[in-house]
């Protein structure tokens, strides 16, 4: 597939002008050679339809993922990425910087996001306002915080745990681990993550992480 042709990626969501993925994946596109453009598409439901189908290349952020995935056909049960009429989904690929990931996992939260995690960890004990609540992750190695919730902190970590905080910028809940003695990966290191994953699955090239991690402010 030639990738050195000028292409358009848009991001497809409601509201997406706080997102920093634009700047990331420019630069990421600068870095690697590559004259194509990031750019935001704030779409109103009714215009959702069209958006997806009519994406050659597209990230879906909230709260459209789980539509994207139907619209789509996807036999995932949320996607984050599209190319070519194609959907996948890039949520999860953070899990790969978290040694021995187990049944011993834990999310927070119900939507499009949560489920790209339950869909990589089937044995994930699941919390949410719909279903079971507060939560409890005493027992959970790994935590994923994948509410929109920022000032209130939803659960109570400790050394030994690892949270993974999806939101950025960071948490209460994020700030509370942190200081328990908890390791966590927050929400940029998500977002670097998940958009390499998708920059490689549109260009075929492998992603320039430093790029992107300088762009946002990670060093």
């Amino acid at each position: 597939m030639a990738t050195d042709e000028r292409r358009r990626v848009s991001l497809i969501g409601h509201p997406v002008a706080h997102s920093l993925s634009p700047q990331m994946q420019n630069a990421a596109f600068a870095a690697a050679g590559l004259d194509w453009e990031y750019v935001l598409r704030d779409v109103l439901p009714e215009e959702l339809n069209a958006a997806v189908r009519g994406m050659e290349y597209a990230n879906v952020t909230a709260p459209y993922k789980l539509d994207a995935a139907r619209i789509l056909g996807s036999d995932l049960p949320s996607v984050n990425t599209i190319v070519r009429g194609r959907g996948f989904s890039t949520d999860a690929a953070i899990l790969e910087q978290v040694d021995g990931v187990s049944h011993a996992a834990a999310i927070v939260g119900d939507g499009g996001a949560a489920a790209a995690f339950r869909h990589a960890l089937p044995e994930a004990r699941v919390f949410s306002r719909r279903g079971e609540w507060p939560p409890d992750v005493r027992d959970a190695d790994v935590v994923i915080h994948a509410t929109s919730v920022r000032d209130d902190v939803l659960c109570e970590l400790g050394a030994g745990q690892t949270l993974i905080d999806l939101p950025y910028p960071r948490t209460a809940t994020a700030d509370a681990a942190a200081a328990a003695g908890a390791r966590v990966l927050d929400g940029l290191e998500v977002l670097v993550a998940q958009g390499a994953a998708s920059f490689e699955l549109w260009t075929n090239r492998p992603a320039p992480v430093d790029a992107m991690r300088r762009a946002i402010g990670l060093t």
